[in-house]
């Protein structure tokens, strides 16, 4: 098993009982923490229309993460690029750089982060989304590109700055672009698992190498909820279930606290649909997170984990990320040695 890196993906999650202030205050502390611990980045989603998740703005929280964080890589796990226009991610995100130099990730997608009546009014045309996709990462290469200083349209700021694209998918079609592409790939394991394995596969088998990645690159996004002990670790991850209940019943409230009975919440079919949606999810004490990682590894090989963690309480969520740390760290010096 090779060494690998973790990092944190963050919803900028809305509990029940907290406002949205509390969100962004308790997604700083994240950050620290995850610094702290040398997690390698921290990641932020672009979703819209969710009473659950407040990361909408996403450019400008990174920049509220980053001015608050001194070291650990800060960007877009990711930004929704047909939502947008690939001239003002460019500017956004080379405004970013500026401001922190060798610090910003650049994470795209293709799907909305939302429902189609917001996807709308995002102003999306689903008409060409497949085909124009490529060609805003594209756009963004040559707004990046120190020679675009050339052209009638340029991004400043943006221009010459060195901003790493990361391709971001859930099925197995941006794992043929990224490839072509020669760019690092993000699988989204954290809600959509069932074609990973082949993604990974297309990925690995069908790369060309670029200047900037001559070799690929694989992060997978799982969901991790550690404590002390497994029976802990259970009761702290009846709050990921409930969301994704919500899920299902198209219900976007806030995420709420623990229950004592989660199967008093669900019934068996959506149980059976929850548990398969999160089906990588690393759920137990330092001892079965261990198990849990190295039969994923010993059958994946990723490069880095990006772990993200549905927990209602805030020290139990640092916590969390401290187990997978000291887990991780033990992993990687029995692969050194």
């Amino acid at each position: 098993m090779k060494n690998f890196e973790i990092s944190v993906l963050d919803l900028a999650p809305v509990k029940k009982n907290k406002t949205i202030h509390d969100t962004f205050i308790d997604s700083l502390s994240l950050a620290r923490n995850a610094e702290k611990l040398n997690y390698k980045r921290f990641w932020l989603a672009e979703h819209h229309n969710m009473a659950s998740i407040a990361s909408s703005a996403t450019s400008v929280l990174i920049g509220y993460i980053a001015n608050g964080t001194d070291k650990i890589r800060v960007g877009s796990g990711g930004i929704m690029l047909p939502n947008h226009s690939s001239l003002v991610i460019a500017e956004q995100f080379g405004t970013l750089e500026s401001l922190f130099p060798g610090r910003i990730d650049l994470g795209v997608g293709r799907a909305p982060g939302t429902d189609g009546i917001t996807a709308k009014a995002l102003g999306r045309n689903p008409m060409n989304i497949n085909q124009h996709f490529p060609h805003q990462i594209q756009e963004l290469q040559q707004y990046f590109s120190p020679e675009n200083s050339k052209s009638a349209v340029r991004a400043i700021p943006g221009e010459g700055c060195d901003i790493p694209i990361y391709i971001l998918g859930s099925s197995t079609d941006s794992a043929w672009l990224a490839a072509k592409m020669g760019l690092p790939y993000a699988f989204a394991g954290h809600f959509a698992p069932d074609m990973m394995a082949t993604a990974f596969e297309i990925y690995r088998s069908n790369y060309e190498p670029s200047a900037q990645f001559p070799e690929p690159y694989i992060i997978a996004c799982v969901n991790g909820i550690a404590a002390e002990t497994d029976e802990e670790a259970k009761q702290l991850s009846n709050t990921l279930y409930q969301a994704f209940i919500n899920i299902i019943r198209d219900d976007r409230k806030p995420f709420s606290p623990p229950v004592d009975d989660i199967d008093a919440v669900w019934n068996p079919m959506e149980k059976a649909h929850v548990l398969k949606m999160l089906r990588y999810s690393f759920i137990g004490g330092p001892s079965t997170i261990k198990t849990k990682l190295q039969e994923f590894q010993d059958y994946f090989n990723v490069d880095e984990f990006m772990i993200t963690a549905h927990i209602y309480d805030q020290k139990s969520k640092l916590k969390s990320y401290e187990i997978f740390r000291n887990v991780v760290d033990e992993m990687n010096l029995i692969a050194i040695t």
